[in-house]
């Protein structure tokens, strides 16, 4: 097989694997033309110190020895089937990287052989691109849960950034969907790279710097948002996880009895994703945001049905307010608070001033006073109302 028709196939394949981030939406008219966004595999991701980087999205084959009832690569989906050499992957990242198409490697791959094996390849791919290339562009691996603690290491020492994939929200799921797999060894991957994380800090050496993120797929279980939630809260505190990753299931060629016909709404992943930042960057817990269980609305951000369900709690004076209230003020982003709290050390600040400091005002409005603003009535106007979503 060319080496063209292999990368069409691996880096298709490799497209579900969200953990790595995404370059957008693919447009199906215009993803083989120049500036494509999915033509070769390219993606975007994100460096520690917040700079987007495009990377070369790759599976080293899309074999596999396992049987997982969602994946499109499961040992009995009948898709066309590719494998790179290790070479091969080698050649093409340096190929691309000097043509400044890329800035790094995102590498997974479907198990062939045994774990081991396959991480020892992907493996080799990194320590081949870093020692006999001095390759210094970003790598991110993809960590086999099995493998052999001593090459989780090794990959730590030549990747920035890896990734081992929780898969679904709960063990009983992934037992029902996939029996050759376990929940025990892919938490005790994560246990390790946080591990070796903590010593390579305290001992002054590198490993993986860019942390580790993992991959949940929502939809195909009964599993609700509130369980995806406490197990994102979970995976935030026990392993240090940079990201949790949400991927809507995909139904897959002949589906399995045991999956859904079809694929969850894409608002709900979307809506998981706000959830999740406001677990990262706002101080919310799974509790506060789904403090009954259930599933997320689908129709209005998280930040504003929690702010609807504590009128009690607004308006709040943007002049006096503490900075982790003024954070939960629907309109009013982390970016956004803190210049708040720079301006507001110099005068008292005006409705003027939250729009020049470029406050979503059609949302906060209703939540907020300032030194010559004070909402009327805690219900909006019906156009401000539709703006929130309460219409």
């Amino acid at each position: 097989m060319d080496i063209s028709r292999k990368v069409s196939i691996l880096a298709d394949a490799a497209k579900y694997d969200a953990s790595c981030a995404s370059s957008g939406k693919a447009d199906a008219a215009t993803s083989a033309a120049a500036g494509g966004p999915a033509a070769w595999g390219i993606c975007h991701s994100y460096t520690p110190d917040g700079r987007c980087v495009s990377l070369l999205r790759l599976l080293l084959t899309n074999f596999c020895i396992y049987d997982c009832q969602y994946c499109v690569n499961r040992r009995s989906s009948d898709v066309p089937r590719a494998r790179f050499a290790v070479d091969e992957v080698v050649r093409l990242t340096l190929d691309f990287y000097r043509r400044n198409y890329i800035e790094g490697l995102f590498l997974s791959s479907g198990i062939v052989r045994s774990p081991d094996y396959t991480m020892e390849q992907l493996v080799l791919v990194a320590r081949r691109l870093r020692t006999e290339h001095e390759f210094r562009g970003y790598i991110h691996l993809k960590t086999i849960p099995d493998a052999d603690e001593a090459l989780i290491i090794e990959a730590g020492r030549w990747a920035d950034r890896l990734s081992v994939n929780i898969e679904l929200p709960t063990e009983a799921s992934l037992e029902r969907l996939a029996p050759e797999k376990s929940v025990r060894p892919i938490k005790l991957a994560m246990a390790r790279i946080r591990r070796q994380g903590e010593e390579a800090r305290d001992e002054k050496r590198t490993f993986a710097p860019a942390g580790q993120t993992t991959q949940l797929i929502v939809g195909a279980d009964d599993a609700d948002d509130r369980t995806i939630l406490d197990l994102t809260e979970s995976l935030y505190g026990a392993y240090r996880i940079r990201r949790v990753y949400y991927s809507a299931y995909s139904p897959t060629q002949k589906p399995s009895a045991a999956l859904p016909a079809a694929a969850p709404p894409l608002e709900r992943e979307h809506r998981l994703y706000q959830a999740d930042t406001l677990m990262r960057c706002y101080g919310f817990s799974a509790a506060e945001l789904l403090p009954a269980g259930g599933r997320l609305d689908l129709r209005r951000d998280p930040k504003l049905v929690w702010a609807l369900a504590h009128r009690e709690r607004f308006p709040l004076d943007v002049n006096t307010a503490e900075r982790e209230l003024l954070v939960r003020v629907p309109g009013l982003g982390v970016k956004t608070v803190d210049r708040l709290i720079k301006a507001r050390a110099h005068r008292r600040l005006r409705y003027a001033d939250l729009a020049r400091l470029r406050c979503n005002l059609g949302k906060a409005r209703p939540f907020i006073i300032a030194a010559d603003y004070r909402p009327t009535s805690f219900t909006p106007p019906r156009r401000e109302a539709a703006q929130l979503g309460l219409f």
